[in-house]
């Protein structure tokens, strides 16, 4: 237990310690009501994720945690000093990020950006045309 909370408080996995509170705070105040897990939604265009911002948020931060954690614990038990355990350490925070960016790609999986004429798109990914409803309503 002492190293786990020992590489969870340490470089580089301090980091995304700091960013899993920040994940559990957010989900907490969704649980409370006080925010709405969608708040974020609409600044999550630019990044083109493929699910709602704070989910797709939460896994990466959350996979990346665990992935800088598993690594930490294993650089420790390697034993290694000096510069390589620092170089490796460096590398590691963005690898985990990195690797855990990928996974939630393909868990979420990328949609397409809405097209510019906001026509709808069916399965085959012809356009198809809009209800009658919608056009009388604008």
């Amino acid at each position: 237990m002492g190293e786990f909370v020992g590489a969870a408080v340490g470089f580089p996995a301090l980091v995304l310690t700091t960013a899993v509170a920040a994940v559990i705070g957010f989900w907490v105040l969704v649980l409370c009501r006080a925010v709405t897990p969608d708040a974020f939604d609409a600044d999550g265009v630019a990044l083109r994720l493929g699910g709602p911002v704070a989910a797709v948020a939460s896994v990466v931060i959350g996979v990346g945690w665990v992935l800088d954690l598993a690594g930490t614990v294993l650089l420790g038990r390697a034993g290694l000093t000096g510069a390589w355990n620092l170089l490796l350490s460096v590398v590691l925070l963005p690898g985990a990020l990195a690797l855990s960016w990928l996974l939630a790609t393909r868990l979420f999986g990328r949609r397409r950006p809405p097209s510019p004429s906001g026509a709808r798109r069916d399965a085959a990914g012809s356009a198809a045309p809009e209800p009658e409803s919608a056009r009388t309503a604008a």
